[in-house]
């Protein structure tokens, strides 16, 4: 059994436990959240070389995990040092050209975020916003896309700031009939591994996502599933002479390099976090349940995070305490957003809870 899959011998020692912030979800903190001994003590691999033949098919393995989470046969995964900001500008820098336009749908603060990185790198964006704890309409994204066409599409799966989560499948359906040219561009930093996730079956082109949220594993990790339409769209960018407008997010620089690991060889572009992928690779077979057959499927884990979720749920509204989602089929099930009680603020709560052990932290406004 290889040391990113061992049984630890130990167990974390007591400390103060990562729990969501009052505005920003209930369930479990959108991270970092708390890892399995089995990830801490892969983490804590001794110092090695990224061209080891020991790191090599832990590096593989895991690329190939990442597709099997994503229900996925051919989508290309990219394990990119950085944080899920990254899949941003991995998506700008290299599915985009300056003046293109790009449609972004709003359901909390990472809209505007994912709209701003967007324009950095030349985009024209328009957003279409929905009323806090809401979605777009479907209607809506149909009609902005018969007004223009657009090079792609961006939505948050589930924004932290609101804990609503978007119907991914309704929305690429949409997209395809509507718009079959635009690339479906999905933000699942705060989904992926607790909400079910069919890349193919949906459509998808572009899944990116971080490490410490669902993935259950520290932060530092920027990753990236990518179509072959969008690999298409890239490629043809390049047949074009049409630079990517980033260095450090260049796919020319990292396709190779996630094809050679794959393959069983190493290759270098810039140092890998090594010790950061042990630990990957450990969450990745604590979720495929590769590790025991004790260990839940994940088509389990996703009825077990709607379980949790709901209980949290249901005790928040014995508590008289309110979602912000305004639907219950549009709350995320990886986490819960409620609404302060009146008359309470952060600076009333937090402190208390900082001294029962519990770290916590404001909401995104």
């Amino acid at each position: 059994m290889s040391a990113s899959t061992a049984r630890p011998p130990f167990k974390q020692a007591p400390h103060k436990l990562l729990v969501s912030p009052p505005l920003d979800g209930h369930d479990s903190i959108p991270g970092p959240i708390e890892v399995a001994d089995e990830v801490l003590y892969a983490n804590a691999h001794p110092s090695m070389s990224h061209v080891s033949p020991d790191f090599i098919p832990v590096f593989g393995d895991s690329i190939r995990m990442v597709r099997e989470v994503l229900f996925t046969k051919d989508a290309q995964p990219f394990l990119i040092s950085g944080s899920g900001t990254l899949g941003w500008d991995q998506v700008a820098a290299n599915l985009v050209e300056p003046g293109e336009e790009a449609l972004v749908l709003h359901s909390g603060y990472f809209g505007d975020s994912f709209a701003e990185c967007l324009e950095t790198y030349g985009a024209s964006v328009t957003q279409i916003k929905a009323p806090i704890g809401g979605t777009v309409p479907f209607e809506s994204i149909a009609a902005a896309l018969q007004e223009k066409k657009y090079k792609i599409i961006t939505f948050t799966h589930v924004d932290t700031s609101t804990g609503v989560l978007s119907d991914a499948a309704r929305i690429a359906e949409t997209v395809r009939r509507v718009s079959p040219d635009t690339l479906i561009v999905m933000d699942a930093v705060c989904s992926v591994a607790s909400e079910e996730i069919r890349f193919d079956d949906w459509g998808l082109d572009v899944v990116l996502t971080a490490s410490q949220k669902g993935l259950g594993a520290p932060p530092g990790l920027s990753i990236l599933a990518a179509s072959q339409k969008a690999i298409g769209v890239w490629e043809e960018r390049k047949k074009r002479g049409v630079r990517e407008g980033s260095y450090y997010a260049s796919w020319g620089k990292w396709l190779p390099i996630m094809k050679a690991y794959e393959s069983g060889s190493a290759a270098y572009f810039a140092t890998p976090p090594v010790n950061l992928i042990y630990a990957f690779h450990a969450s990745l077979s604590l979720i495929l349940a590769r590790t025991s057959p004790s260990v839940p499927s994940i088509a389990k884990r996703f009825e077990l995070h709607r379980a949790a979720s709901q209980r949290i749920k249901s005790a928040a509204s014995s508590l008289g305490l309110s979602q912000v989602p305004l639907a219950a089929s549009e709350a995320a099930n990886g986490m819960t957003a409620l609404y302060f009680p009146e008359g309470v603020g952060a600076s009333d709560l937090l402190p208390r809870l900082v001294g029962k052990g519990v770290v916590v932290a404001g909401g995104a406004a």
